[in-house]
C-alpha cells in the first residue's frame, strides 16, 4: 500500500492523566514518524503535539483512532493527495 506524508495534530487537555498513553502509542507508530514537536501551555494546562508522518491510510486511521479514544485528547488529521 502507498505511503503519503501528512501531519497529526494532537492536543492533550490534561497531561498529567494521558501523556504516557499518548507518548507510548505516538512510540508504538514510531516507524511511521518524520518529525514530532510538543509545546507544553502552562497558562491553559494543556499540551500540543504535531507530528509529521509518512504513512498509508489504515495506519493513519489506526493511530487517529487510539489517540482518539484517550480520554482528555483531541487529534486531526490530514494527507497529501497524493
Amino acid at each position: 500500500m502507498q505511503t503519503r506524508l501528512g501531519f497529526v495534530g494532537i492536543i492533550i487537555e490534561n497531561r498529567q492523566k494521558s501523556a504516557e498513553a499518548v507518548n507510548r502509542l505516538i512510540s508504538e507508530f514510531g516507524e511511521k514518524v518524520v518529525a514530532r514537536m510538543g509545546v507544553p501551555y502552562r497558562e491553559k494546562h494543556c499540551s500540543i503535539i504535531t507530528l509529521v508522518v509518512d504513512t498509508t491510510t489504515d495506519d493513519l486511521g489506526a493511530l487517529t483512532g487510539k489517540l482518539g479514544a484517550i480520554e482528555g485528547v483531541t487529534v486531526k488529521s490530514a494527507l497529501a493527495k497524493n
